[in-house]
């Protein structure tokens, strides 16, 4: 079930903790290009991936997969609660955008085409993710 987007912050608290790139993708709903280097997409090391705008443990390492699109992908999250959804009609078709359940930054989207257990795909964009590897 979609729920709405409600950002957390104003815009010049949004600037004063996000890069640029994540300020772009996160705040502005943009998407970095896919295979950016540095989006994590090639990150192999068990860990958790938080959102950059709060610190939400979001993605785990045991459900990334190489999904081939260039961005890292997810076939489920951490904890749907921490999870909030909208519908996207930015191209032709309507689409799933997928924000942070808990301050509202963007993050990507999710699609029905996936492996199992769940058959989705959570293509997230690496610049709004803070990957912390298992100690």
């Amino acid at each position: 079930m979609p729920t709405p987007r409600i950002p957390k912050r104003t815009d010049e608290e949004w600037r004063a903790i996000l890069d640029p790139a994540a300020y772009s993708v996160g705040v502005k709903d943009g998407t970095e290009r896919a295979f950016t280097p540095g989006n994590f997409n090639d990150e192999k090391r068990a860990g958790m991936y938080h959102c950059k705008g709060c610190g939400t443990p979001l993605w785990s390492s045991e459900t990334k997969y190489d999904s081939g699109s260039g961005w890292p992908s997810f076939w489920q999250p951490v904890d749907m609660a921490d999870i909030g959804t909208s519908t996207d009609y930015k191209l032709v078709y309507p689409r799933v955008e997928v924000h942070c359940g808990v301050c509202g930054l963007h993050m990507g989207h999710v699609f029905d085409d996936g492996p199992p257990p769940t058959g989705q795909r959570w293509c997230i964009n690496g610049a709004v993710l803070d990957f912390r590897p298992e100690e």
